[in-house]
């Protein structure tokens, strides 16, 4: 490399300006991806408070109604962070009694 492309390198990362952006591209994003998982763990959490509530209404839950709501809600809502209410009715609702599910029968949840 020539001496003017090594002076025009150390001049690009030296420069305040150049941390300047990428500190606020980085903020940026981080920010954005913060509400983005804020969002989504807020959904997770309702979906599994209401989910919840009405299989413990009801009485049972379903082995396909169990698996969703663990497997595919829970689990990940747990892995993010997510506590409080929705780990109490994930326990409750692990309690309950576990029934097939009727052909016929319609899911409204």
């Amino acid at each position: 490399m020539s001496d003017t492309v090594i002076t025009i390198i150390v001049a690009v990362f030296g420069s305040t300006g150049f941390w300047a952006l990428i500190t606020g591209v980085w903020q940026a994003k981080t920010k954005k991806k913060s509400a983005e998982s804020k969002l989504l763990l807020g959904l997770a959490h309702d979906r599994i408070c209401f989910l919840g509530s009405e299989f413990i209404k009801r009485g049972y839950v379903t082995r396909d109604e169990f698996e969703n709501l663990h497997d595919y809600l829970f689990l990940p809502y747990q892995e993010m962070g997510g506590n409080g209410t929705a780990q109490k009715i994930m326990k409750d609702v692990e309690r309950l009694p576990m029934k097939e599910a009727v052909k016929n029968e319609q899911q409204s949840l």
